[in-house]
């Protein structure tokens, strides 16, 4: 990163987590303030009434400001991508929310304000940064007012149904949140129809029908507070990861994929589909249930049919000097051995032992 970054516009979500979201804003901008007068960098507030009216804000003001720091959850890293992403303008990211997962992905602090500070602050006085990939989601037809960018991940089925179960969750903690939706939502389970038709690594073409209660479209490994949906997603490999289950699992089967949610150990069983996608466009099967409201980062985003298409680093993140030399490479490596310990074929996504 070789500009000099002279101003830092910062945005909170002061109605996060029944109002301690503003008190998690301010301590971050205080001490933003305090480290700015120590190097040289001014600071100012760009949080609005609503995630729409910050996004506003942040693209209206952006010749204001050269760096975006984005308090709160993955909401709010969702608004930094629709915000900054493809400018060049780097994210700092205060993970301060329910879930962290994309802070989580890069290893990034996650509830520890002090400490994400002090590491925008280093980022910013020796100029380290990563460029990470995104999703672009935009609408077909009927859906074409969509045109919405994310950083972890795009659900499109049960997997949406509980992030919504857990935005209007009233338990304190985020990760209880959560598990108290995957709980509910398991008990509900139905198979919608998509039908899918994906570019793949290789630039082959895969289209088909997919009869499922659950399909993602993954840019990062976690969702729902450290849930490892795709353990293989790599977050600078240019493409995404479409994951979905193969069938209505049976009683059994949930039994035996349930305890691997949390160690990275999910797409080892059949009952999991994966293919890496440079693009994929998704729409309803008629005569299937249609699936619920697509969801970005835990944010609302539309219905199908939509286009979602990778953006190969286009998301550039704040990060200390001593992450930035090594950290993609170890995340790169870690997913090349979670895909050949599942016996996975990296291109096709099939079994091969």
């Amino acid at each position: 990163m070789a500009e000099t970054i002279g101003t830092v516009a910062c945005i909170g979500n002061p109605i996060a987590d029944k109002g301690h979201g503003e008190e998690a804003y301010e301590r971050a901008f205080d001490l933003l303030g305090r480290e700015g007068e120590r190097y040289g960098f001014a600071v100012m507030d760009l949080t609005g009434g609503s995630f729409e009216e910050s996004l506003a804000n942040a693209r209206q003001h952006a010749e204001l400001y050269d760096a975006l720091v984005v308090v709160g959850g993955d909401g709010m890293i969702a608004l930094g991508a629709n915000a900054i992403g493809g400018s060049g303008k780097p994210l700092g990211i205060v993970a301060v929310g329910s879930g962290n997962d994309f802070a989580r992905g890069l290893e990034l602090p996650v509830n520890r304000i002090e400490t994400a500070v002090e590491g925008i602050v280093g980022a910013i006085a020796c100029g380290t940064s990563l460029d990470v990939d995104m999703g672009h989601v935009t609408g077909i037809g009927e859906s074409a007012s969509i045109d919405r960018y994310y950083a972890g991940m795009l659900s499109c089925g049960v997997d949406a149904s509980i992030n919504d179960r857990a935005n209007h969750s009233h338990l304190p903690n985020g990760s209880l949140r959560y598990l108290a939706a995957v709980a509910v939502e398991l008990t509900r389970l139905k198979a919608y129809g998509y039908h899918v038709r994906a570019v793949l690594a290789d630039g082959r073409v895969d289209e088909r029908d997919i009869v499922s209660p659950l399909l993602t479209v993954a840019n990062s490994r976690h969702i729902g507070g450290g849930i490892e949906v795709c353990p293989y997603a790599s977050f600078d490999d240019g493409l995404l990861d479409l994951v979905w289950l193969d069938h209505m699992p049976k009683l059994g089967e949930l039994a035996r994929i349930v305890p691997n949610v949390y160690n990275g150990r999910l797409l080892a069983h059949p009952l999991f589909g994966w293919r890496r996608v440079r693009e994929v466009e998704i729409s309803h099967i008629e005569g299937y249930p249609m699936p619920p409201m697509l969801m970005a980062d835990g944010e609302y985003v539309g219905d199908l049919p939509v286009r979602v298409t990778a953006m190969d680093r286009a998301l550039r993140v704040l990060v200390p000097p001593a992450v930035a030399d090594q950290q993609l490479r170890r995340l790169d490596d870690r997913s090349s051995v979670v895909i050949r310990r599942d016996g996975r074929d990296s291109l096709t996504g099939e079994f091969v032992c």
